[in-house]
């Protein structure tokens, strides 16, 4: 309780700190230096008066020395003994001074104090050139290419070429003014000349510029018709050469495949003797050509006849086969028959040769298998 009474007495005693901070705000005063003492306000007007009057000198000196006053503008078909150059400013080109005053021509628009080329219209006289460049330039280079073409193009065709401006009409004098600026850049960048009987100014493009319009093919074949003497022996030499390749290639692989029935062949003849003395005369030992030739031969391979005849050749020039004739069901035919007993063919003898190779072989990998070697580490001598 006495704890209690203390707490109270301690909270009473405290005055609130929120209140003494208001209360001390609420009642300050502002300080005395904020605004200029009676004896400062002499001296700030004075300062404000400077400041004014620097500020309109200096916007005299700007005007009056640096900014020469407006002179007015001297007539263009002024011409007197008493002109002054100080009293009127000279009339800038591409305009006209009537009374002082500045008119642009046409296609030119005012720029202080002179007359600048108005940008719409000179962009607009320029793609009436691109137009007109690309016409005369395509046909010219067809005209170099085939000779059909136009090659001079009179003035009033190339009039249907040109576009007038955005909302602009045809017989407007902006129109024509653009008309005549594309004009005289075309004087500038095509070739012209006087039509005599009709009196009227033609067009065509350059040579130099018209190479540029030639498709390739074009190009193509004026490159090869001028330098005939050069492609000619090339074609010839690489047609030979390929030709050359291509009949070493064929003969290459005619003389593999004869070979290759050559082989068979023996091994047939070979097979088919040892089977006639094993079936005690059953078999014939002989072989029919035709037949072997029909076995062997491939569908495709059946038109070339140089291929057959190449394998009788070396059988032929085999001692180890007889060729004879022979009736074989009423019709004469040319038969094979192995002569040699005992004898294998090249075939048989490449085989057993390869046989046995591939036994050695695998025989060795079998004993490395089962007896490993072992490694037998040096041991040092003691001394």
């Amino acid at each position: 309780m006495k704890q209690n009474r203390r707490r109270e007495c301690l909270s009473n005693s405290i005055p609130d700190s929120s209140g003494i901070g208001a209360k001390s705000l609420m009642g300050r005063e502002p300080p005395q230096n904020l605004l200029p003492s009676k004896h400062d306000l002499p001296r700030l007007v004075l300062v404000l008066a400077l400041a004014s009057l620097v500020a309109w000198t200096c916007n005299f000196l700007f005007t009056s020395l640096l900014r020469s006053p407006s002179k007015p503008f001297c007539d263009t078909n002024f011409h007197s003994p008493d002109y002054f150059p100080d009293a009127c400013e000279p009339c800038p080109s591409n305009g006209e001074c009537n009374d002082g005053k500045l008119e642009c021509l046409q296609g030119y628009q005012r720029h202080g104090n002179l007359c600048v080329e108005d940008g719409d219209i000179s962009q607009s006289a320029r793609k009436i050139v691109e137009r007109v460049e690309r016409h005369l330039c395509e046909g010219y280079a067809q005209f170099l290419c085939s000779g059909t073409g136009p090659m001079w193009v009179p003035e009033d065709v190339l009039w249907n070429h040109f576009q007038p401006v955005e909302n602009v009409k045809v017989d407007n004098a902006l129109h024509n003014y653009t008309k005549q600026r594309a004009v005289e850049t075309m004087g500038k960048l095509l070739e012209t000349r006087l039509n005599n009987s009709h009196g009227m100014k033609e067009f065509k493009c350059p040579d130099l510029l018209a190479v540029h319009y030639k498709p390739y093919t074009c190009c193509i074949r004026q490159w090869v018709s001028q330098h005939i003497l050069v492609v000619l022996p090339i074609c010839a030499m690489l047609v030979g050469c390929i030709t050359l390749f291509w009949s070493i290639r064929r003969k290459l692989s005619m003389s593999r495949r004869v070979e290759e029935l050559y082989d068979k062949v023996c091994e047939i003849l070979e097979d088919n003797a040892l089977t006639s003395k094993s079936a005690n005369g059953e078999c014939e030992p002989w072989f029919v050509a035709s037949r072997l030739r029909d076995h062997l031969l491939l569908p495709r391979e059946r038109k070339n006849p140089l291929l057959w005849r190449k394998v009788e050749e070396l059988v032929q020039e085999d001692s180890r086969i007889d060729c004879y004739p022979k009736l074989v069901k009423g019709e004469s035919k040319v038969v094979w028959e192995w002569q040699v007993e005992g004898s294998l063919s090249v075939s048989k003898m490449k085989k057993r040769r390869d046989a046995s190779k591939t036994r050695i072989n695998e025989s060795m990998d079998l004993n490395q298998r089962q007896h490993p070697e072992v490694k037998t580490e040096p041991v040092e001598p003691l001394f």
